[in-house]
């Protein structure tokens, strides 16, 4: 390859940076909000791979130029297009054509870059390298000029068409964002709606109706709070007095009578159930509520198929007189076929109801602010656009909440509200108005969301992972967390109510969350063409998609035919994700994973996760040739017990989940391959026994959730505690397993520095009682006290940092030994477990632990040995201050 010179290589990175930035500022005000992508930044361009377009700078610059002129008329153009014009959206649909192929353009350049990099670092295919960089530099770089022309003369032709629409030159809009500290308001009490939940109680518990079983519907438009309403008087003492079983439900579309029927008998059991057949359910739920008073909330039901109500309602007329069931739903017609009694109408809020949930959404104290009245007056003006709907209140008070200024709160009501239609039964409009005000990193997150059902429980790490994959979550600070970054984005999304019903883990981190309905019909209005949701009865591939959601109940077959339909797959070619959100299993096959691997090159998340067939026990080798792959879901593939060699290829790959993949016996020997890999997710995965060598060259490992140490200490093709050396970035849980005594783990206990990695939350340290054998399951007596005290030094040196929240200790029956020294020294530790520590000979004081607030100890025979000062040492300083302490037939 050409040597460049210092000066040319700046000039020429200068050039490439600029194309780059004009193209990614073109798309951060783009149609639909969603085509902000294009590369990472490339100010850290290695010196290869400009030397892969060396000689095509002249192309670069006049991409530069053209997309310059395009650029500075967009936001007319954006305004044009929301106005209804559809010569301009036409226009603009070309135009993001054209910067999605851009993309997979630098997309390609910094793969093959990156690829050449690592076979130079690779002893095996450096003469393959060095080959080929030699012999076809010049044709690269050839092909790489012919695929930029034929973008910059692509983009010739769009901006010759814009003299037609007379647009306007306008600056690039600037937007100050400040990130202000303020505590995260949970969902307080449901204002203004005490007059109906009292109406509503009233008919419930009403003896005077005729009917044993009635049903009393809820009718509103969406955002009214229906679910809200439900939810008070649900929870009500009254109605807990009243009725001998309660049960929630959420029916939503599409409407199934066996899996409601599974729902609600899993809310009347308060336990999961098996999948069964149609009868033995309905079977089980009459018997549960046959000679009981209950109340049964089914909440958003969409059906209008009088057939099925008629079918699922034979099933719960089994309840004494008295028993009621309570149906939320959007829609007069879907009352009518269902209730037995007339519907309750829910209105708006009423004027002092609507302000008094205004003020607490807009103003820090929930209070008008006594420094300006004419904010307030202002507010009073924008709160009459909301017309008492609970959802809009929220969404656009809390988008005020961030203004601070009666400019700004002006400039709102004049410029934004002013463009609102006064129809009152319209909430999207007033809806949209949040959502326009955006910023543009954030319009394309929330429009992605539009790939999950309704009502889907939204994983939150999953989503950032998918958010990075796509490119949506910058770094103005590299040197800064891409998962931080994006966690500030759910955050402020959440904050802004378009999540809600958020779920949090005992150290009160959000994990989960939904979407109302109506943002959910909010994000496909904006997702547009770009995003589709597929089924049985609509299998077209349109050209413009680019994200695909695979129905729940959609069958791989229909998918696999519909694949290998030429004239569907030339259209779809760009898609980039194939997701398919959902817990149900389907019988996938190889023919299937081939169809979507060699259908969609261009894929960035693909996801082939529980696919309950025995077929896919290995995954086709094809996989390899998806390059711009950034997110691979194989998880709870129960029968995958291999993956091809060739995945190593996926340089650009960040994250790989094989979740309780159960017979997943091995990982590509060639793992260091994957230089972007963020998150491997390997949990559950019982039969991986062994991590392979050069793990620990993947440094920007965030996710390791486990590390399996060989059973025989003789293995060449396995990697030793050591490779957790440098993987200092690990978050969450790491499960380290196969400790035992042993020269090869013991002189690597000290080298995993397990003390430096200060973002782990949770580590367990599972044992072998000897070289192989997993005492837990055995007989075998094993008696040995140089085993201990080696054992008692190897914990001394898997010392962790002091940030730890959650420790578990699985020494087994055989072990003898002190616990280390320093779990005193873990100040923030929230949770401690111990298990089958049979022997154990000491135990650190727990009152050195002021955070624990849970104590698990099991097979911990503390019981019999322990004396009064003993117990006074140990217990007495927490009684009262831990709040859950697990000990079989023993409580201290």
């Amino acid at each position: 390859m050409q040597t460049l010179s210092t000066h040319s290589k700046q000039t020429f990175k200068r050039a490439f940076e600029n194309s780059f930035t004009h193209i990614q500022e073109m798309a951060a005000q783009f149609l639909f909000g969603t085509a902000e992508r294009i590369l990472n930044s490339l100010t850290t361009l290695a010196a290869e791979e400009i030397g892969l377009l060396w000689g095509v700078e002249d192309e670069l610059n006049r991409l530069m130029n053209t997309i310059s002129t395009i650029k500075a008329v967009l936001l007319d153009a954006e305004e044009k297009r929301a106005a209804g014009d559809h010569a301009v959206k036409d226009w603009l649909e070309k135009l993001q054509d054209v910067v999605y192929d851009a993309d997979d353009f630098f997309d390609d350049v910094s793969t093959e870059a990156l690829r050449r990099e690592i076979m130079t670092h690779d002893k095996k295919a450096k003469k393959v390298c060095i080959s080929f960089s030699t012999s076809n530099p010049l044709v690269y770089r050839h092909e790489m000029a012919h695929k930029i022309k034929a973008i910059r003369e692509r983009l010739d032709a769009i901006n010759a068409d814009r003299a037609s629409f007379h647009l306007e030159v306008r600056d690039a809009e600037t937007r100050v964002v400040s990130r202000e500290t303020f505590s995260f308001v949970r969902e307080r009490s449901i204002i203004g709606r005490e007059d109906d939940k009292k109406a509503v109680i009233d008919r419930l518990v009403d003896s005077n109706v005729e009917d044993d079983v009635s049903i009393l519907p809820i009718v509103a438009i969406g955002g009214l709070g229906k679910t809200a309403l439900a939810q008070l008087i649900f929870n009500d003492e009254q109605i807990k007095k009243h009725f001998q079983l309660k049960m929630w439900v959420c029916v939503s579309d599409p409407f199934n009578v066996k899996d409601i029927v599974g729902k609600i008998l899993e809310s009347a059991k308060n336990s999961k159930q098996e999948d069964v057949q149609m009868n033995t359910p309905v079977n089980y739920l009459r018997k549960e509520i046959d000679g009981k008073k209950y109340l049964l909330v089914l909440d958003d039901v969409w059906n209008e198929d009088h057939r099925k109500w008629s079918e699922l309602k034979e099933v719960l007329m089994g309840g004494v007189s008295g028993s009621r069931i309570l149906v939320t739903t959007r829609t007069e017609r879907v009352a009518r076929i269902c209730g037995t009694v007339e519907s309750y109408s829910l209105r708006g809020l009423k004027e002092h109801a609507s302000w008094s949930l205004f003020m607490q959404m807009a103003f820090e104290k929930g209070q008008e602010p006594e420094e300006n009245s004419s904010i307030a007056v202002i507010g009073r003006e924008i709160l009459k656009k909301c017309s008492g709907v609970p959802l809009a209140i929220r969404t656009i008070g809390s988008l005020l909440r961030f203004k601070k200024s009666e400019t700004e709160w002006l400039n709102f009501k004049n410029d934004k509200l002013s463009k609102v239609p006064q129809n009152e039964t319209d909430i999207l409009p007033t809806l949209k108005l949040s959502y326009d005000q955006l910023q543009s990193h954030l319009k394309h997150c929330f429009a992605y969301c539009s790939l999950f059902p309704k009502d889907f429980n939204i994983d939150k790490s999953k989503l950032i992972q998918l958010w990075i994959a796509q490119g949506f979550v910058k770094l103005s600070d590299q040197s800064r967390c891409l998962e931080d970054v994006g966690n500030e984005y759910f955050m402020d999304l959440l904050w802004r109510s378009f999540f809600q019903e958020a779920k949090t883990d005992e150290f009160d981190n959000v994990t989960h969350c939904k979407m109302h309905d109506l943002m959910h019909d909010l994000t496909s209005l904006e997702a547009g063409s770009l995003i589709t949701t597929l089924d049985d009865k609509e299998m077209n591939f349109d050209e413009k998609i680019r994200h695909v959601s695979i129905g729940c109940n959609i069958s791989t077959l229909s998918i696999t035919t519909s694949l290998c339909k030429a004239t569907s797959l030339c259209k779809a070619s760009g898609i980039r994700t194939f997701l398919r959100p959902t817990t149900n299993y389907y019988d996938g096959g190889e023919s299937y994973c081939e169809a979507i691997v060699s259908s969609f090159k261009l894929l960035r998340t693909l996801d082939l996760h529980r696919q309950h067939s025995p077929r896919i026990r290995f995954l086709p080798s094809s996989i390899g040739m998806l390059k711009h792959l950034r997110y691979l879901d194989l998880s709870y593939n129960f029968f995958l017990k291999k993956l091809p060699n060739s995945i190593t290829e996926l340089h650009n790959l960040q994250t790989l989940l094989l979740f309780s993949c159960f017979q997943l016996e091995e990982l590509p020997e060639d793992m260091q391959k994957l230089v972007n890999l963020r998150h491997l997710d390997i949990d559950e995965c019982h039969r991986l026994n062994y991590m392979p060598r050069g793990l620990g060259k993947l440094t920007n490992l965030q996710t390791l959730s486990k590390f399996a140490i060989h059973r025989d200490p003789l293995s060449n093709d396995s990697g030793g505690l050591k490779e957790l050396n440098g993987l200092n970035n690990l978050r969450g849980q790491l499960r380290i397993e196969n400790l035992r005594h042993g020269k090869d783990v013991a002189s690597e206990c000290k080298a995993a520095n397990l003390k430096e990695k200060k973002h782990l939350h949770a580590l367990t340290l599972q044992w072998l009682c000897d070289e192989g054998i997993n005492y837990s399951d055995s007989d075998v007596d094993v008696d040995d006290s140089d085993v201990d005290v080696d054992a008692e030094l190897m914990l001394e040196d898997l010392q962790p940092h002091q940030n730890l929240k959650v420790l578990r200790f699985q020494l087994y029956d055989c072990m003898s030994l002190r616990l280390p020294s320093w779990l005193s020294s873990l100040t923030n530790l929230v949770r401690l477990e111990l298990y089958r520590c049979t022997k154990c000979q000491y135990m650190p004081p727990l009152s050195q632990l002021p955070s624990l607030k849970k104590y698990y100890c099991l097979n911990v025979p503390l019981d019999d040995e322990i004396d009064d000062e003993s117990y006074h040492y140990l217990f007495k300083p927490i009684i009262g201050k831990v709040m859950e302490v697990f000990r079989p037939g023993w409580l201290p």
